[in-house]
């Protein structure tokens, strides 16, 4: 393995390459974009005028500088160009989902295994202000025993787009596009679930794909509903906890993406600071309003620079990619039995989640 910096091939320059990828690694000291696999030359060099452009991904993970692969393509590339960097000796980076099948990410993560490389998923939404400000309200306790949560991840789309992620292919939809990130934090807060159930909805004239869902999570206590529609103009709460102590709820999305999209940078003046507060309800009638923490989306290619060189922990483990993706394929399991369903990890895949590998 080469010292610092680490040389990284991006795979992808769609929206979530350069407007998430692109600035997030480029503010990363230790890691250096060095290539980028687009059939858009043109859109990389004049944002990367350094860096190499080629249009075959395959030809970017063989380089041999290069010793991290991220991959921002469509979702049903990711395990095939997972598997062939993992193959190749590179470190890799996988954006959400994982993989469109669990088969796919139990492949990967023995892959990683045996190949002894970093393998990570992008959850950047670990990294929300919002989110952040609920952990820390879990762990200390604040609201007493929780016995409800409710996650949402709305948006207001109400005309079907002519593109992959609305199209009825292997990884589309709205539970593939938004349904990792609602599952990944609720793992993060609550652990494995018992049961999944699941429900979907075509709400849009023209849809192709699922554009509304609504999912159970039994933990027994709490439980937890995640929501997502691309019909919701505003009005809801992205968190409404509820515990014997009180509740709390929070509105807004995190900033950090639009901020991104606007052109600001990690360390610029402002970044990742939420505007809207969250709200604690003690139960008595008053209410009290509470700052979120910053949101800080750097801390994960800062973690997985780390774990390359081995000073720190993979932020997103195989196993924990693994678990996201057994609760994303029982709950659409679920909603075509019509009944709720277990989780289908192995006892070994649940020791390597309590591990934190």
């Amino acid at each position: 393995m080469k010292s610092s910096p680490i040389e990284v091939a991006l795979i992808g320059y769609g929206y979530a390459g350069r407007t998430i990828h692109m600035p997030l690694l480029c503010a990363t000291p230790g890691l250096r974009l060095s290539v980028v696999a687009s059939r858009q030359p043109d859109k990389v060099r004049a944002d990367l005028p350094d860096a190499s452009v080629v249009d075959d991904p395959l030809a970017a993970l063989a380089r041999p500088e290069v010793d991290l692969v991220v991959i921002a393509s469509p979702n049903d590339s990711h395990a095939p160009l997972a598997e062939a960097a993992l193959r190749a000796g590179k470190h890799v980076v996988v954006d959400k989902p994982f993989t469109v099948t669990l088969g796919q990410a139990r492949h990967l993560a023995a892959l990683a295994e045996r190949q002894r490389r970093v393998l990570s998923v992008f959850q950047n939404r670990r990294w929300d202000s919002d989110f952040l400000a609920l952990r820390a309200i879990v762990s200390e306790g604040k609201l007493g025993e929780i016995v409800h949560v409710e996650s949402r991840f709305d948006r207001f789309r109400p005309l079907v787009r002519e593109r992959w992620r609305e199209q009825d292919v292997p990884g589309g939809g709205l539970w593939y596009d938004l349904g990792p990130h609602l599952v990944d934090q609720a793992l993060q807060l609550f652990g494995l679930p018992e049961r999944i159930g699941g429900l979907f909805g075509r709400m849009r004239e023209g849809a192709q794909t699922p554009d509304w869902c609504q999912i159970q999570l039994d933990y027994g206590r709490p439980q937890m509903t995640l929501h997502a529609s691309t019909l919701v103009g505003g009005g809801m709460p992205r968190f409404a906890v509820h515990g014997r102590g009180g509740s709390w709820v929070k509105y807004g999305l995190d900033v950090q993406e639009s901020q991104l999209l606007a052109g600001m940078r990690p360390g610029d003046p402002g970044w990742g600071s939420d505007p809207l507060a969250g709200t604690f309800y003690p139960g008595d009638g008053s209410r009290c309003d509470e700052a979120v923490p910053v949101g800080d989306y750097a801390a994960y290619y800062a973690g997985v620079e780390a774990a390359i060189h081995s000073r720190g922990n993979n932020p997103v483990t195989p196993a924990q990619a693994v678990a996201v993706m057994a609760v994303i394929e029982t709950a659409t399991a679920a909603a075509e039995q019509g009944r709720m369903l277990p989780l289908p990890l192995t006892d070994a895949e649940r020791e390597n989640w309590n591990a934190g590998s």
